[in-house]
Parts: structure tokens; C-alpha cells; sequence
């Protein structure tokens, strides 16, 4: 019995609510098979990240060519890159190794609000690595460093969207999570159309991790035959569910339940 193979290229997070850590199990939940090289140490709980280290821009380069030398990768997302060197040698392997389907998540500070990719890796991030994504998953802070326009509206967001795509992005979803109001809409363009996805704003405490299970989800659906905007669609079903069952693990952020999907049992006793 075989299962497409997805690869994630992000930060480690111990705390277990986002990073790696999130993307395996979103990729676990949607019944694809997980590999992953890790770019940076963090050390975090769900309060704050107090330390930062990178992994060697060689070392993530020979994680990411020994996976994909065995195991055929059907999509890709990258995470949490946080300096110039990493950005360099991520898009470099992309190149040499044809890997198709990225989804990059341009994780840029950290839900706790610790900063995470450093000014000149944004800047490489630009012009290297989001020419070769299929899609890009940027938050409204995110957009609004990457696009260098305000964004806090619902036509914002789709402006910010069409700037992304014309910086090289294929397509652009630009999540609203923290849009003001009673629903979260995310808004995607492909280079044609402006479309949006809403959901019922689930209240309580902020959730840990929801950019990175977004992006991983994403890459799940693409790496099992969907289209860019089905892909997108689903994906932001999986996250509402998996927020509508979060749970508190520690002080700070609460935790998603990605398997929320998988009927009782789980930790929120929630089937799809």
C-alpha cells in the first residue's frame, strides 16, 4: 500500500503546536506520507521563543537531496527560514532537485510576536524563492512586508494578493485570520481571479500554528491530485475544524487538533 510523499522545509518548534512539528501531523490527518528537513532549532513554549538557531545552509541542502534521492516527492512547502543563507540553499535545491508543487509559507514572526527571517533573507526570499512557488500562504503582517502596502481589509488583502503575483507568485492566498469582524476570509488571486474563502470566526484564546497547518494542508490536497483553488478550499475546512477543537497545553497559545477529522476518540471527540 502506497501513499504520495510530501516534504516540509521549516523550523523546528518543541513545544509542538507549529513548525515541523504541526506540518507532520496535518500531513499524518490527510492520509499523505511526511518528510521533512529541518531548518532551525528554536526554543519556544507556547508563551514565547527565547532562541534561535539556524541550521548550515549545506546541511539542510543535503537533507532535502537525501530525501528527495529516495523518495518521490509529490508536492512541497517550506516554513521558517530565517536567514539569508537558508533562503539561498532552499531555493537552490528546488532548482537542482525539480521539486514541484512548493507552497511557501513566509514565516516572518512567530504568533508570540518574536521575529523569526531576518531583513535580508526577505529580501532574497523576494526575488528567489516566490518566483518558484505555486503558492504562497502569507498572513496579513506577512503581506504587508512582502508587498509593501497596507493591509487590514478584505480589498486590501486581494491587492496585496495581485502585487505578490506580479513580484512572481503563481498564486497568491493571503489568510485573514486577524481580519477584525465575525468572519475569517482569506482571499487568493490566481492571475485572473480575486476569490475568497470565508468561515465563521471561532472565538476563544489565539491558537499556535495555524499558518503552518494551513500551508502543510494545502500541500496534502495538491500532492493527492487537487486543483490550486480545491486545494485552498479544503485546506481552510481542515484548519477551522482543527481550530473549532483546540485545546490549552501551557501558558500561552492554545493548540490545534489535527485530528479532529478522524471521528471519537480524538482529543476534541469531533468527527468531520
Amino acid at each position: 500500500m502506497t501513499r504520495p510523499a510530501v516534504l516540509t522545509i521549516a523550523g523546528s518548534d518543541p513545544s509542538g503546536g507549529a513548525g515541523i512539528q504541526a506540518d507532520l501531523k496535518t500531513f499524518l490527518a490527510l492520509g499523505v506520507h511526511g518528510t521533512s528537513a529541518v531548518t532551525a532549532l528554536t526554543v519556544q513554549s507556547t508563551v514565547s521563543v527565547s532562541q534561535l538557531h539556524p541550521v548550515a545552509a549545506q546541511v539542510i541542502k543535503d537533507q532535502i537531496s537525501a530525501v528527495c534521492s529516495d523518495v518521490q516527492i509529490a508536492a512541497a512547502k517550506t516554513g521558517m527560514l530565517c536567514d539569508e543563507r537558508t533562503v539561498r540553499a532552499v531555493s537552490d535545491s528546488v532548482s537542482e532537485l525539480s521539486i514541484p508543487k512548493l507552497v511557501v509559507d513566509p514565516v516572518l514572526v512567530a504568533s508570540s510576536g518574536d521575529r523569526l527571517m531576518d531583513e535580508n533573507a526577505i529580501d532574497v526570499l523576494v526575488s528567489e524563492l516566490l518566483p518558484k512557488a505555486l503558492i504562497i500562504t502569507p498572513n496579513l503582517k506577512e503581506a504587508k512586508v512582502l508587498s509593501g502596502t497596507e493591509v487590514r481589509t478584505v480589498e486590501q488583502m486581494g491587492e496585496a494578493a495581485k502585487r505578490l503575483h506580479d513580484m512572481g507568485a503563481m498564486n497568491v492566498v493571503v489568510t485573514g485570520g486577524h481580519l477584525e469582524g465575525g468572519e475569517a476570509i482569506d482571499v487568493a488571486f490566481d492571475g485572473a481571479s480575486l476569490i475568497e474563502f470565508p468561515a465563521k470566526r471561532i472565538g476563544g484564546a489565539s491558537i499556535h500554528g495555524t499558518g503552518c497547518t494551513f500551508s502543510a494542508a494545502i500541500v496534502a490536497h495538491l500532492a493527492t491530485g487537487e486543483p490550486v483553488m480545491e486545494a485552498i478550499a479544503k485546506a481552510k475546512s481542515y484548519v477551522t475544524g482543527a481550530i473549532r477543537g483546540s485545546y490549552r497545553m501551557g501558558k500561552g497559545t492554545g493548540a490545534l487538533d489535527h485530528m479532529w477529522a478522524k471521528g471519537p476518540g480524538t482529543i476534541s471527540g469531533e468527527g468531520a
